[in-house]
């Protein structure tokens, strides 16, 4: 009872995931009929001229049995081919024989040349389907991807979600090829061939139902196996993706660090745990495969000993005498290799059926691991009825802001902080302090967990993300930059924007002089990640994209980390100037950014500790003042004051 009650949850589970796909079939709905009925027609095609085909070899050609009425139309020739039902009529002349052999011939060739064409455009139109439905599910699961917040992405690893976008997305289209098509396909050739069977004899259906219990009972017990196998292989792959994706992102510093024989045998290592957990699936399906192939065989072997007896002492089939169609009224050679043929396709369907069985195990684990991605809620929402961003900006303000990656341990611990139009503000503070997170919660890329970011007083989780993003710019630390051409990098995101104010934002960031520079100036590829490019020069692009979208709040995050003092002072500068009306805040180590800031925010262990202007701190004599005490090395106060 608890076996059956076992089955019965794993097919509901089954049924349930499958339904999951619908809402990707739907749109392919037409397109799916339209294959399964080509399919349908092919199945009928074949089948029927292979059994037509058999009896016309068999006992027309071979033996010069007489033609039945279709059989005759069908090779175009006389009346004088065909039976008439006496005892004791004549068998086909030698040249009536080659006749026959001449037209199945004939019409063989010709059915074979428009079923290759068919076959053919059939295949075209199903990968056409398959294709449009896993991309379908691809652009979801990445834009899902996209919207969960950097809490998600920074506890996981980029190379699994690589994964299940690219390969377990795939296995939405197998679903349609193994779980409901092929199945679909098997069963019904093993039920007409069953037809067929029992119209020679009902004790050939018998013996296949015989050997289908034992064929059962192992699916069942080997299916677990196969499944955890399955779900093993995938992680591992995933791991091995995610680990080519960390190698080849930190290529710069694996060469500077000399640890590429390091970074092979890690690859090795996951490369071989991927292939073993591989092929330890496979040994699981092949052992079950090849156990009912051997039961099927059996059952065949069986089923044509008695044939045999039956062909030999030309004893009556069970339904021959009731069908016009070929002449099977009795046993004779042809029906003996007809029964026998289906009997071995049939053990072979069986042994298909198996196989498909197992890849369902494969493809659930796919299934449930790309529908994972999807079933994640972002934690960064629209509210139901979002506001429109202020058109004029009085105040960004941090209210009590708690904020955690994990329960464990809270980045941010209640930070106040307000900044008005017209202000730089430095963030300043050790490695770890937060500040990087406090500016990623003014991007919304996470929500405070207590407390709130308000812009004019208004909390920011009463904007829509795509409104608040589209109002606040940043120059990131990482100085991330793509394979194309510097003037789309500049316009990344906003294609909109016209050449005259990307050459503006370039000469802002001073950065126009290197790109006139270049053999095609704005037009100029850059390689994967700006390789073509030195740190400064990615820096300096980074803050002309920043500057180019316009917003209201500007965040750079170690701006001039990477630029000489001089460039460093004009870049200030023209920031200075640019922003006037703007809210601006930076990032930064450096002393000689964060003088000129009009109030210096110092971050430690999470906690706001000191707000000031530089002057003002120093005067202190408390964190401030050791910080900048640090950051230039043994010194005496005056070299500090100064």
């Amino acid at each position: 009872m608890s076996w059956h009650l076992s089955g019965a949850s794993e097919m509901k589970a089954l049924v349930k995931l499958v339904w999951r796909c619908w809402p990707y079939y739907r749109p392919q709905l037409k397109h799916l009929i339209t294959f399964v009925a080509l399919n349908l027609l092919i199945g009928f095609v074949i089948y029927g001229s292979l059994f037509l085909a058999n009896d016309l070899i068999e006992n027309k050609i071979l033996l010069g049995e007489r033609l039945q009425p279709l059989q005759a139309k069908l090779l175009l020739v006389g009346d004088d081919y065909v039976t008439t039902g006496a005892a004791d009529e004549a068998r086909l002349s030698d040249e009536q024989r080659q006749r026959v052999r001449l037209g199945v011939l004939i019409a063989g060739a010709a059915i074979w040349v428009v079923l290759t064409a068919y076959v053919a455009a059939v295949w075209y139109y199903m990968i056409w389907i398959y294709q449009r439905i896993n991309q379908h599910l691809r652009v979801e699961m990445l834009a899902r991807a996209e919207h969960l917040s950097l809490k998600y992405h920074s506890q996981s690893r980029t190379g699994d979600a690589i994964y299940r976008v690219y390969q377990d997305s795939a296995t939405i289209t197998h679903v349609l090829q193994y779980i409901i098509l092929g199945p679909l396909r098997v069963v019904a050739s093993v039920a007409f061939m069953l037809l067929l069977l029992l119209f020679f004899s009902p004790w050939l259906g018998l013996i296949i139902i015989a050997a289908a219990v034992p064929i059962v009972w192992l699916m069942r017990r080997q299916m677990p196996v196969v499944r955890e196998q399955a779900r093993l292989a995938r992680e591992r792959n995933s791991d091995l993706t995610a680990r080519i994706q960390e190698s080849l992102a930190a290529i710069r510093v694996i060469k500077a660090s000399g640890a590429e024989q390091r970074l092979m045998a890690k690859f090795e290592a996951d490369s071989q745990q991927a292939l073993d957990a591989a092929f330890a699936m496979r040994k699981a399906m092949a052992v079950l495969m090849m156990a009912v192939l051997v039961i099927g065989l059996m059952a065949v072997l069986v089923a044509e000993y008695f044939m045999a007896t039956w062909a030999i002492t030309e004893q009556a089939t069970y339904l021959g005498g009731t069908i016009a169609l070929v002449g099977y009224a009795v046993w004779n050679l042809g029906a003996y290799k007809t029964a026998a043929s289906q009997g071995e396709k049939s053990a072979i369907l069986i042994w298909e059926l198996a196989y498909l069985w197992s890849i369902v195990q494969d493809l659930t684990v796919g299934l449930k691991r790309a529908f994972y991605l999807l079933d994640l809620e972002p934690e960064v929402t629209d509210p139901e009825h979002p506001r429109r961003f202020p058109s004029a900006l009085t105040s960004v303000s941090f209210r009590e802001v708690v904020f955690a990656y994990g329960a464990e341990q809270p980045v941010l611990k209640g930070v106040n902080l307000n900044a008005r139009p017209g202000s730089v503000t430095a963030i300043v503070g050790g490695t770890g302090a937060g500040k990087s997170t406090l500016m990623s919660l003014l991007l919304r890329l996470y929500d405070p967990d207590t407390g709130e970011v308000s812009i004019n007083g208004i909390d920011l989780r009463e904007f829509g993300v795509d409104e608040v993003r589209a109002n606040v710019a940043i120059a990131l630390q990482q100085n991330i930059l793509f394979a194309q051409s510097i003037a789309d990098n500049l316009r990344y995101g906003r294609d909109d924007i016209d050449d005259r104010a990307v050459v503006e934002a370039a000469k802002i960031a001073c950065a126009d002089e290197f790109i006139n520079q270049m053999p095609e100036g704005y037009a100029t590829e850059l390689g994967e990640r700006g390789g073509k490019l030195s740190t400064g020069q990615r820096q300096r692009l980074s803050i002309a994209r920043a500057v180019l979208r316009d917003t209201p709040i500007l965040i750079l995050d170690e701006p001039t980390a990477s630029l000489d003092a001089e460039t460093e002072h004009r870049v200030l500068a023209n920031l200075a100037a640019w922003g006037r009306d703007r809210v601006v805040f930076i990032i930064t180590h450096r002393l000689s950014t964060i003088r000129n800031a009009d109030q210096i925010a110092l971050l430690e262990h999470g906690k706001l500790i000191e707000l000031g202007t530089h002057e003002e701190l120093l005067a202190r004599q408390g964190a401030y003042h050791r910080f900048v005490q640090a950051e230039i090395g043994p010194t005496d106060e005056g070299a500090v004051d100064e």
